[in-house]
């Protein structure tokens, strides 16, 4: 009797051990989950949306392009955010570094870029530009070269209440890199444009609309 009660018990745990095994943590999949739209849907790849604060204000709109002079001249154009109701908004593609990926998920490395025509040569793709003070600015500009291409890919990371932020850290891109990770935040110039930068003592909370969701 106490053989088969052993034997039983020992089948339950091969088992147990069996279904437990083949269930995979829920945590490796929340930290790449897709990045939601206002309405709920994912953000896809090459689909254009606009960039918005989430938390609005006096003096910051949607994420745009700001004509500021900066690295020693007006281009490239600057990345910032309407200061005025009814400046121009201007809606953006994202790009995942990994190939063939339809959706863009958090923490994961990708490229955005604006659909506008300006006066630049430069292409509208961000990059981390040069140092300003304390600050990085993020500038509208080719990635070039390799160096180029890191200051080019960007991530998004979820805060709380649906509330995403921009952070500058491609280790999909250079996994062995050793990167001072940084949140993409804003502060006002003396001009009294709103500018997108790294290490600007304030984060930026935003949100994703797709631009065929937005009545103009």
């Amino acid at each position: 009797m106490l053989i088969k009660l052993f034997v039983s018990l020992a089948i339950y745990i091969g088992l147990l051990i069996t279904i437990l095994s083949s269930i995979e943590p829920s945590s490796s999949s929340d930290a790449n989950s897709a990045v939601l739209d206002t309405q709920g849907n994912k953000v896809q790849s090459g689909v254009e949306y606009y960039v918005r604060p989430a938390i609005t204000d006096d003096v910051g709109g949607y994420v745009t392009l700001i004509d500021r002079v900066c690295n020693n001249g007006s281009c490239p154009l600057c990345i910032g955010q309407q200061n005025v109701v009814g400046a121009s908004r201007f809606s953006m593609k994202f790009t995942p570094f990994i190939e063939g990926e339809s959706v863009v998920r958090e923490n994961r490395d990708f490229k955005a870029v604006f659909k506008a025509l300006t006066l630049c040569v430069q292409s509208t793709e961000w990059k981390v530009g040069d140092q300003e003070s304390v600050k990085r600015l993020i500038v509208a500009c080719d990635g070039g070269d390799d160096q180029g291409l890191l200051k080019g890919f960007f991530r998004i990371e979820k805060g709380n209440l649906g509330i995403y932020y921009f952070v500058w850290c491609p280790l999909e891109v250079c996994r062995n890199c050793r990167l001072n990770c940084s949140y993409v935040g804003s502060f006002t110039d003396e001009n009294g444009n709103r500018i997108l930068a790294l290490g600007a003592n304030s984060t930026l909370p935003l949100i994703f609309e797709k631009v065929n969701d937005v009545s103009s």
